[in-house]
């Protein structure tokens, strides 16, 4: 057996990133630890290419790290995922190097002979990642999944059938459960082509953006259509004069800061996401609207790495789920990034759901909030960087 050990039993814990103490929940859940105790109990052997699919915090990656013959290979879409692994394995004590670390824009590796898959909540995701490792599959991988009961749908299964074989699920066991997946050459010759990215125009009616031309890849938010919420702002959207430079925070693919680089051709924008996918939308977004410009374009967490007070604008639609869990957590990392951020007399415009109270910690950590317009599911924020 490997006797893997849970990421519970591990000293000292493991940890989300950023780490924060007030932080009360956990970077594994009952689906990682299913599929750890599976890979114990059927002996499945990991002396061979191991690759982990969606990984959230690394607590898959950073628990199996000292029982394959050669270090893992984390695929994932998200830089606070890497940043947790990488983290992770440190507290755990392996070396610089113990897994790969790939993102979702990488190129995967060509042969896949242990496949581990964290179910992720957006399902064109998975069928996005999927299909990018079908040619590295072969009739004798282990193709193993997990996720939370409320995660595993039929929609689920049928996509593993349709790209790599025959599925079946577990029983459930602390309202989880695995999947398992017998890869058939048949169906991997057969597999369907890959429909990421995709793109659709704009509505007539979208402000500063009609019919413009939006790329999205799997995952990304709103990815069939312009969300309420950007709308919503789009259509009070702060006016730049000159050379600004505004950063569009948690850019998404990149439709708020694309109206702002057409309203002003001056304007200097800065996109930064911590998903890859939503920065490679965002710069194929501003790519295909805008003749050339120049434009930056950064994966990262929030608004860290980027030099204090160099911008005249942040905007801003915050997430606030953080997988299964709502959480402001993000939205307040976001918040102080941006006061960083911004030259003194700089403004933040913030767009959220009129029940997240976003004013009182804009309050807090700006001294100031004004409500710019709301409606009955939104409201536009205004804090701005005193000197």
């Amino acid at each position: 057996m490997n006797h893997i050990a849970l990421p519970g039993d591990a000293e000292p814990g493991l940890v989300r990133f950023p780490a924060d103490p007030r932080d009360r929940l956990r970077a594994w859940d009952a689906s990682d630890e299913y599929l750890l105790r599976h890979l114990d109990e059927a002996e499945v052997p990991l002396d061979r290419s191991v690759v982990v699919l969606g990984d959230r915090w690394g607590a898959l990656t950073a628990s199996l790290a000292a029982h394959t013959a050669q270090a893992p290979t984390q695929i994932t879409d998200s830089h606070l995922a890497q940043r947790a692994t990488e983290l992770n394995l440190s507290r755990l004590g392996h070396p610089a190097g113990a897994a790969r670390l790939l993102s979702s824009r990488d190129e995967p590796p060509q042969r896949v002979d242990v496949l581990l898959v964290r179910v992720p909540k957006s399902l064109a995701l998975l069928e996005d990642q999927l299909l990018r490792l079908a040619p590295a599959v072969h009739a004798g991988t282990v193709v193993v999944g997990t996720g939370m009961v409320t995660e595993i749908h039929t929609s689920t299964l049928q996509l593993f059938e349709r790209i790599l074989g025959p599925t079946r699920t577990s029983l459930a066991r602390r309202k989880a459960r695995l999947i398992f997946c017998t890869p058939d050459p048949e169906v991997l010759a057969a597999a369907p082509a890959n429909p990421w990215p995709r793109r659709y125009p704009l509505p007539a009616d979208a402000p500063l953006l009609a019919g413009r031309t939006v790329t999205n890849h799997a995952g990304i938010f709103s990815a069939e259509r312009l969300d309420i919420g950007t709308r919503f702002l789009l259509e009070h959207l702060p006016e730049t004069k000159g050379p600004a430079r505004v950063l569009d925070l948690g850019c998404g693919n990149g439709v708020l800061g694309l109206a702002t680089a057409l309203a002003n051709p001056q304007a200097e924008l800065t996109f930064v996401d911590e998903s890859f996918g939503a920065v490679a939308s965002a710069e194929a977004t501003f790519a295909q609207n805008t003749d050339g410009r120049k434009a930056e374009f950064r994966v990262g967490d929030g608004a860290g790495g980027l030099e204090p007070g160099s911008f005249d604008l942040v905007l801003n639609n915050p997430p606030f789920h953080s997988y299964q869990a709502s959480t402001d957590a993000t939205a307040h990392r976001m918040f102080g990034g941006a006061l960083r951020a911004l030259r003194p007399g700089g403004e933040l415009w913030v767009v959220g759901n009129r029940h997240l109270g976003y004013h009182v910690q804009l309050r807090r950590i700006f001294g100031n909030c004004r409500t710019v317009v709301g409606n009955p599911k939104f409201v536009v924020l205004r804090a701005v960087r005193r000197g």
